[in-house]
């Protein structure tokens, strides 16, 4: 049985992210897909909207086969970090291919774009330096270097795009990591990454779909042409069952006890906290009466939304700069979910797998899935007293998702 692996968060699953694995099981011939999906917590430094186990559950009625998880201290990592882990998981997997989407759609440009950096490496680390000490962030520094070299280059991507620069990331870690992996590329399809309106009638981006879910207090109708019968089933039973879709706000008063609380010394301690800005950080705590109001104090043009708020969330899980370095590859494989057709799979290549496989917490695992289970825990204080309880324990009660499905097939 031949697998293609996919990177995915899922938040949520949307027609786009169905297109996408119709076409990569069909372009590379697998019997099988793969998704290593984010966890709790979101690489753009974000609570996802609905649990990893909801999102699961969206996944495999969406076509995916298996469903691991990618650690926490890679999902709430910058780009090359979050791709690393990835790599690392589906390679373990046994996947033969990793397919992702881009606005570029030709694997041959980003192998070119890869090639025409390294040849161009000097040069480039030294405009990336020069960008960053003119006060620019340093993935808009990366932009900015890379159209100073190359403003005219026919064959190689465009990295101002995001699913671009996930995409050059994931093969510059195959490479890295000596994978076995082919990696393959679907073009997005109509609506663009960071899309804030609806622009078709049945693609839009993960972001309008959040937009128009928060802007309607969790009435989801003005959704339903845009994602499958079971996210829009999903997203109803979890805002039923949980009373809310997650996002910052509910996690602002958290946030804020643990920064006025926190001395500096305390918070230099955390991953990503360095160059004083834990003073800018408590000084907003004390003023802002919510979550955005305190990030539109704390930006600027250096510190991007996405890397404070990872900052957050590493200050929100108190995870050091210690735990998150203690790994530089995934150490195993946590299964979320799988289809009759993923447990065949699994079953195939139990003797094979890289990594070893966790299933279930148990006394046995429970230290090396420390991360994991704390950002679980923290996740689940947005819910009401009651319902949080079940999101906090989740971790240990619940077994990996199995969906049964007629012959095996999606």
């Amino acid at each position: 049985m031949n697998a293609v692996g996919v990177v995915v968060e899922y938040n949520p699953f949307h027609n786009g992210h169905a297109y996408h694995i119709e076409k990569a099981r069909k372009e590379t011939g697998a019997d099988v897909v793969i998704a290593a999906m984010s966890g709790n917590f979101l690489q753009r430094g974000e609570p996802a909207l609905l649990s990893k186990w909801a999102r699961t559950r969206m996944a495999l009625h969406g076509g995916c086969d298996i469903v691991i998880e990618l650690p926490y201290n890679f999902a709430t990592q910058q780009a090359n970090s979050f791709a690393s882990g990835a790599v690392a998981l589906l390679e373990a997997c046994g996947c033969r291919y990793l397919s992702f989407g881009s606005e570029s759609g030709e694997i041959d440009d980003f192998l070119s774009t890869i090639h025409f950096l390294k040849e161009s490496n000097d040069k480039y680390q030294h405009l990336i330096k020069q960008f960053v000490q003119d006060g620019n962030s340093y993935p808009k520094a990366t932009s900015l270097a890379f159209k100073a070299l190359s403003p005219h280059h026919d064959q190689t991507v465009d990295l101002s795009k995001p699913n671009n620069i996930l995409g050059f990331q994931y093969i510059t870690a195959i490479q890295n990591q000596g994978a076995q992996m082919a990696p393959t590329t679907v073009t997005r399809k109509n609506a663009d990454y960071h899309d804030e309106s609806f622009n078709t009638s049945t693609i839009a981006s993960a972001t309008s779909l959040r937009k128009a879910l928060f802007a309607n207090d969790g009435h989801i109708e003005n959704i339903q042409r845009y994602v499958p019968a079971a996210t829009y089933n999903g997203l109803m039973d979890y805002y039923n069952e949980f009373g809310l879709f997650h996002n910052w706000e509910h996690y602002w008063p958290f946030l804020q006890f643990r920064l006025i609380q926190s001395s500096p010394e305390e918070l230099r301690n955390i991953y990503e906290v360095e160059e004083g800005i834990e003073y800018r950080l408590i000084s907003a705590a004390q003023e802002a009466g919510s979550f955005s109001e305190f990030m539109e104090n704390v930006k600027t043009k250096r510190y991007t939304w996405t890397r404070i708020q990872r900052i957050c969330v590493h200050i929100l899980t108190n995870a050091s700069k210690e735990m998150m370095l203690k790994n530089n590859m995934p150490q195993y494989l946590r299964l979320l979910g799988m289809t009759d057709n993923g447990r065949k799979y699994l079953h195939h290549k139990k003797n094979a797998l890289q990594l070893p496989m966790i299933s279930r917490v148990s006394s046995k695992n429970e230290a090396e899935l420390s991360l994991d289970i704390k950002a679980s825990k923290v996740y689940g204080l947005a819910a009401t007293s009651l319902q949080s309880k079940k999101l906090l324990k989740q971790d240990f009660l619940q077994p990996p998702v199995l969906l049964k499905t007629a012959n095996g097939l999606q």
